[in-house]
């Protein structure tokens, strides 16, 4: 089990930890709710150094970019990130990841944490380019920053203007008194916020100095638990769960980060499957009764046929209600229309709704 350069930090303040792709993580502090509440109405602060980050350097990084994700890096400047994935050869995604470009010829592709190794072995061996990679993974740690007062709390950290980075944009910068820091206005929760990328030698200085800074603010550190709450009310997807090594980008939703303006990894099947049609879709719910929708309950039609199945699911600390993802025949995937969670044989109406959730 791999540490993270805070997990002292963690243990120290209470937190439960548990295993996650590999790492020991905080799961909660002093509660989901609680936490998800702090990272709605002001600041909390998520250690999630567990991420994989690669380097990749050279004339020909864009082409192998290019190649291997869905979106169209091209259209990227210095200081802007954007949401990819990339596609397996079976009509299925290896991961979904953010590309940042960090200079001419250099680009940080961020990557989930259970897939580290499998996405590096699978960049690489399309790496017939000559370009230089670079696996960082082991020595940068990641802070999401995240709420609608993370601006405010953390202005006095840096000399960088934080309200001026539009979403998906980054500035590399001092903070809490470290040179080079990757400031980035993105997030995995749909409050505003940044991710603070830094050396692991360096991250302690900087969750206590963000501590400190965000104290007159109620900062608080949150729990994985409420990561998934967060990014579930407003129905960003999460690999594993909603999608997967079998999942296309089109069935998913995602068919905005999917360009056939060029050629990459199974591009000319999936322009098919867009022609054709998808025969099923990622859909968001709510359900129309008290009860909670859990990953990999069956979805049926009002028969009781079986329809789909839920990929995430949760009652929504902000809403109060059951909320779940999980794919649908296109049939049954309008908004508006009636579907029904299997909970333990029992049918349970739900409604097919418009993304996001939560709606501030």
């Amino acid at each position: 089990m791999k540490n993270t350069a805070l997990t002292h930090i963690h243990e120290g303040l209470g937190a439960k930890m548990l295993p996650f792709a590999g790492y020991n993580m905080p799961i909660t502090y002093e509660g989901v709710n609680a936490e998800h509440e702090t990272v709605r109405n002001s600041v909390g602060v998520f250690d999630v150094s567990h991420m994989g980050e690669f380097l990749l350097t050279g004339p020909n990084a864009l082409a192998l970019i290019q190649k291997v994700t869905s979106n169209d890096a091209s259209t990227l400047t210095i200081g802007r990130a954007q949401y990819s994935c990339l596609p397996n050869n079976e009509g299925g995604i290896v991961d979904d990841l953010i590309i940042y470009k960090m200079k001419e010829e250099q680009y940080l592709l961020v990557v989930n944490a259970s897939n580290i190794e499998k996405d590096w072995n699978w960049i690489s061996s399309h790496n017939d380019l000559g370009v230089e990679m670079k696996n960082l993974s082991d020595d940068y740690s990641l802070l999401a920053i995240q709420g609608p007062k993370a601006v405010e709390a953390m202005q006095a950290l840096t000399s960088v203007n934080l309200a001026a980075i539009p979403y998906y944009h980054f500035e590399v910068g001092d903070f809490a008194g470290i040179e080079h820091v990757i400031i980035s206005a993105t997030g995995y929760t749909g409050s505003g916020g940044f991710e603070i990328y830094c050396k692991n030698d360096e991250v302690e200085q900087v969750w206590n100095k963000v501590f400190e800074a965000g104290e007159a603010f109620g900062i608080k550190p949150i729990g994985l638990a409420a990561r998934d709450t967060l990014r579930l009310e407003m129905g960003f997807c999460l690999y594993g769960n909603d999608i997967n090594d079998t999942t296309s980008p089109l069935e998913a939703g995602l068919g905005w980060i999917t360009k056939f303006t060029k050629d990459f990894t199974n591009s000319e099947a999936l322009k098919k499957q867009k022609e054709a049609g998808v025969t099923r879709k990622l859909v968001a719910f709510e359900m129309q009764e008290r009860a909670v929708p859990r990953h990999d309950y069956e979805i049926v039609d009002g028969s009781g046929a079986v329809i789909g199945i839920v990929t995430s699911g949760t009652m929504s600390p902000s809403m109060n209600k059951g909320i779940g993802l999980g794919y649908v025949t296109v049939a049954n995937s309008a908004v508006d229309s009636d579907i029904f969670i299997r909970i333990r044989k029992n049918d349970v109406p739900a409604k097919v709704v418009k993304l996001p959730f939560y709606k501030k």
